[in-house]
């Protein structure tokens, strides 16, 4: 005969099981946001590597993060409806597949080396990554108690961060590695066939992404997801409704809203574009002479990956750390460049509970703003690491913006949240301007005034701007 049980016991015994069962859900979530910041960071080196293998202007290599986050914009909305057909779990399904689907045009697009079909493969890896942000994030912010949410969504972006920041270093050894044999054997080649040949490396990390997506594609259709349908939708007013929602037709009609809209977009496109360019920023300022600190921080990284690249089978050649500033150095310092971004999540999580966060937003923005003003005027390794150090300052921009451009809506949160999840495509405007300026306006030193501008644009938000009227 069973013992007993209390009601206590019983609530905890219940609370147990669900948390184990919600185990392995959160543990796909987890490496889905991991595939999210890994796909996303590896653009910082495809598009130095495509402006080579195509022979492109920083402007039309910029293009590439114009395919990427341009389907945030394009998809946002029809998302929201796909899933509503489809379901979740199917929609999770669906942007795996989708995005398995655009890894495999890398390989078409890399044997013919033709840049428009790069920019398609890369459009259908957006498409999907919209797809799976659209439906993942309510998955997280239910996998569990209502009181731990803040918890689990502080781990995928932690993951989200890690993928980002392991992403350019495995693309760094993959496209600008290889063995001494390899490096020898291309550049004795004509140019069009070094070319071709150097095109090829592409497809392996890409053939490879296509079957991890559609493994992880078969994992979510065989698990067991909570039912996210049955949560109650928040479509009447609430009782206590600010009185700034009172006479308001739309989310656009709060003025702190708009506002918040650009400090999105603004936030996206300066985060990607200084990722982006950092690779060419660095070739730009001739630096024949690396510092021992940064040698020794490649020659470490680059033992790590070059360790992982043995466990398949390659045999890359150490960076050649004598020579000055490469592709390959450049790879490290966009990895760190991130990496900067994840650690300032970790820690932001608890100043953010301490503090004031819109104080914090004021400190970084100016941070931000003074790094790179500074970088411009300045020239060499110095210049460099003034940018890296910007992913630490926009590491908590995101979770202090978005809920500062949302306060006070009343109804119209879920709408004014649409719009600023549709800014994301700051991401596919800035590089390209930052790359027009570049070509046309006077050299990447003069682009970087761009994020300055950017981060003038933030700072004010946060002192002024985010005012609910």
């Amino acid at each position: 005969m069973a013992a007993p049980t209390s009601p206590s016991s019983t609530v905890a015994t219940t609370s147990a099981e669900t948390t184990r069962g919600y185990f392995v859900p959160m543990a796909a979530m987890t490496a889905l946001f991991f595939l999210f910041g890994s796909v996303t960071n590896f653009n910082d080196v495809l598009m130095p590597y495509l402006k080579d293998v195509c022979q492109l202007t920083d402007l039309q290599s910029s293009l590439v993060q114009s395919a990427f986050f341009g389907a945030y914009f394009l998809m946002s909305l029809p998302a929201g409806r796909i899933l509503e057909k489809v379901g979740y779990k199917r929609g999770i399904v669906l942007g795996l597949l989708v995005m398995a689907g655009g890894a495999l045009l890398f390989v078409p697009a890399a044997n013919s080396r033709t840049f428009s079909l790069f920019l398609t493969a890369l459009g259908l890896l957006g498409a999907g990554v919209t797809l799976l942000q659209v439906a993942a994030n309510p998955y997280v912010a239910v996998l569990g108690s209502a009181r731990q949410a803040a918890s689990r969504v502080s781990i995928v972006g932690v993951a989200n961060n890690l993928g980002g920041t392991i992403s350019p270093l495995l693309g760094g050894m993959l496209l600008f590695g290889g063995s001494a044999v390899l490096k020898a054997r291309l550049a004795a080649l004509p140019l069009e066939r070094r070319l071709t040949e150097e095109a090829a490396l592409v497809k392996t990390p890409y053939l490879g992404l296509a079957v991890f997506l559609a493994v992880l594609a078969s994992i979510f259709f065989l698990l067991r997801l909570p039912d996210i349908e049955s949560i109650p939708a928040d479509d009447s007013a609430p009782a206590d409704m600010p009185a700034t929602g009172q006479g308001r037709r739309s989310a656009l009609d709060f003025r702190h809203l708009v506002l918040g809209i650009g400090a999105i977009f603004l936030y996206v496109g300066v985060e990607v574009g200084l990722g982006s360019f950092l690779i060419r920023y660095g070739e730009s300022q001739g630096i024949s002479q690396l510092s021992d600190f940064t040698q020794a921080l490649v020659r470490g990284l680059n033992v790590a990956t070059n360790a992982f690249a043995i466990l398949f089978g390659q045999s890359p050649a150490p960076i050649d750390t004598t020579v000055g500033f490469t592709k390959a150095v450049g790879a490290v310092l966009v990895s760190s460049y991130w990496f900067g971004s994840m650690v300032g999540r970790i820690v932001g999580i608890p100043l953010l509970r301490r503090f004031n966060d819109r104080l914090l937003l004021t400190g970084v923005c100016a941070a931000g703003a003074a790094l790179v003003l500074a970088s411009v005027f300045s020239h060499g390794e110095a210049a460099l690491w003034m940018v890296v150090l910007c992913g630490f300052c926009n590491s908590i921009m995101w979770p202090v913006l978005f809920p500062l451009a949302i306060k006070g809506l009343g109804i119209f949160t879920k709408q004014g949240s649409s719009y600023l999840i549709m800014a994301i495509v700051g991401g596919a405007i800035i590089p390209p301007l930052m790359g027009w300026v570049a070509t046309h306006g006077g050299g990447l030193r003069v682009a970087f005034m761009l994020p300055a501008l950017c981060y003038a644009y933030l700072l004010y938000y946060a002192v002024s701007g985010y005012r609910v009227r």
